[in-house]
């Protein structure tokens, strides 16, 4: 008797949700991006709203909730009603590095969340001042032995994943580097080209035009593939320093209870609109490739790339 309401109990539970999945959206769903408009992640989340808006029949609306290195829009996020109508663009730092990085973060990247689905890993390139006496990533690792403390390279701020691309760089590669951290990326490349730093692990779309006229020249990518926007350009793994690969991460995401079905549905949207031609041309242009796949799949991304990363920020006792 007790087995069979129970059973009863569980097969109208799942009815309810499979309704809840059916009807929904039934109104607008807020996208949170955790940084300042125009950037390359607000970006991404606008275009993702629009086609998501597109094809459930309901407006996206974003709002770009900056600070703290993205965490205090996640964090929004995390304490959100888990509903399906309040979603966030989730990138390296706020979910892969943050509980490393501070000591006292709001939420738990993995326990407070939940992946709808992982949304491209965009590779950068290591750049170089043309100035410099070495053309590859070997010479690189030769002159910094033979000139400890002489290369310093920049990144969008500290603990951002170029800084880390950086870090794993010089500690796999056993020299000593200096980060030199900016506000964003683009002064870091003005100050390689102008000879006040020396390389950089930049964004594909902030130095492609640069590297093509001979104001930057490109030692690798930091993928385990070459990438179609440089094809004559080699990895770091198959460059010298065997191992390496260093991908930023997005990925959509909503708080953790969200009903399964829901996460389901928008599963399946975000997909299909990875598929779509101009999303992506448009990530190519980013020095990335759509990803997509399974909640699942990213929720394993989540937790192998905290270890990695999060592992190397405790390794290296980076601090803020």
């Amino acid at each position: 008797m007790i087995q069979r309401l129970i059973a009863a109990i569980g097969l109208a539970i799942c009815m309810a949700a499979a309704h809840g999945a059916g009807a929904y959206p039934d109104r607008p769903i807020r996208l949170i991006v955790p940084y300042t408009p125009g950037g390359n992640t607000d970006l991404l989340g606008r275009m993702i709203a629009q086609r998501l808006g597109e094809s459930t029949g309901q407006t996206v609306v974003v709002e770009n909730r900056p600070g703290a290195a993205g965490t205090i829009g996640v964090d929004a996020v995390a304490k959100s009603k888990p509903d399906g109508y309040t979603m966030v663009l989730a990138s390296f730092g706020n979910i892969l590095t943050a509980a490393a990085w501070y000591k006292t973060l709001p939420y738990d990247p993995v326990a407070d969340l939940a992946p709808i689905a992982l949304l491209a890993t965009p590779q950068t390139v290591l750049v170089a001042n043309p100035r410099l006496p070495f053309n590859d990533v070997k010479g690189l690792i030769a002159y910094a032995k033979a000139n400890p403390g002489k290369l310093n390279y920049g990144s969008s701020g500290s603990g951002s994943s170029n800084h880390l691309f950086g870090a794993l760089f010089a500690s796999m590669a056993h020299i000593d580097m200096t980060h030199v951290p900016y506000k964003g990326s683009g002064p870091a490349i003005n100050d390689v080209m102008a000879g006040t730093i020396q390389l950089s692990f930049a964004p594909f779309p902030l130095v492609i035009g640069q590297i093509a006229t001979g104001r930057l020249k490109a030692l690798a990518v930091t993928g385990a593939t070459r990438h179609p926007l440089l094809p004559h350009t080699p990895t770091v793994a198959e460059a010298g320093v065997p191992g390496y690969e260093a991908l930023g991460w997005f990925a959509l995401m909503v708080p953790a209870g969200t009903p399964k079905p829901l996460i389901d549905r928008l599963n399946v949207e975000v997909n299909r609109i990875l598929k779509l031609p101009e999303v992506k041309a448009s990530l190519a242009q980013e020095g990335a490739e759509p990803v997509g796949g399974t909640p699942e799949a990213a929720q394993r991304s989540i937790i192998e790339g905290v270890k990695k990363w999060g592992g190397l920020v405790k390794k290296l006792g980076i601090t803020p």
